[in-house]
């Protein structure tokens, strides 16, 4: 008898997602990664009018990973953020916060198809490229690798983005502890 494979299903973000992504995210980032309030500041951020550049991804019943992205001109550009280096104009750009995916189902792809539902998204409105802070210390540098993959190029690295003194004091890195000396590296994709 032949067993049919779970069907992965790729999804915009709603609210009925949020305890699922706040699990899922402060099991892989580290406690008060995502909270209640910070999730809803950062799905309506994702919004450009009614167009959700947000993604989750679903086997079966189960969400084991999520595509959280900033519609252009929803997010700051900090000091963490070098728009000399990238080439195109920053109201063009969407920031990519975050794309986390289940340990369990890690290195078949799924990171890219959000990525990948993301970028469509993000096109429809008019942007030309994404940055990202990517997590240097991420197992084995993954999440470095997997925006590389994509196209992704290094712009800069910045040591401590995600330390207490930037990020807040309730942060505890799943590498650092409460005092995270984890390096960002910002990366930029253009499509």
């Amino acid at each position: 008898m032949h067993q049919t494979q779970p069907s992965l299903k790729i999804s915009e973000i709603t609210p009925e997602h949020f305890a699922d992504i706040i699990k899922l995210g402060n099991e892989v980032h580290g406690d008060n990664y995502l909270t209640d309030e910070s999730l809803q500041e950062i799905y309506q951020k994702g919004f450009n009018h009614d167009i959700n550049l947000s993604y989750v991804a679903h086997m079966e019943d189960k969400l084991i990973g999520f595509r959280l992205t900033y519609a252009p001109n929803k997010w700051k550009i900090d000091k963490w953020c070098t728009p000399t280096q990238w080439g195109v104009d920053s109201d063009k750009v969407v920031y990519f916060k975050c794309n986390t995916v289940d340990e369990a189902y890690r290195g078949h792809g799924i990171g890219g198809k959000l990525l990948t539902a993301s970028i469509e998204k993000a096109k429809s409105v008019g942007a030309v490229a994404g940055v990202a802070h990517l997590w240097r210390q991420s197992p084995g540098n993954s999440s470095v690798k997997y925006f590389t993959k994509a196209g992704g190029i290094l712009v800069k690295d910045h040591p401590d983005r995600w330390n207490k003194a930037h990020y807040g004091d309730n942060y505890i890195c799943t590498i650092c502890g409460e005092d995270c000396h984890c390096v960002a590296a910002e990366m930029i994709l253009h499509f």
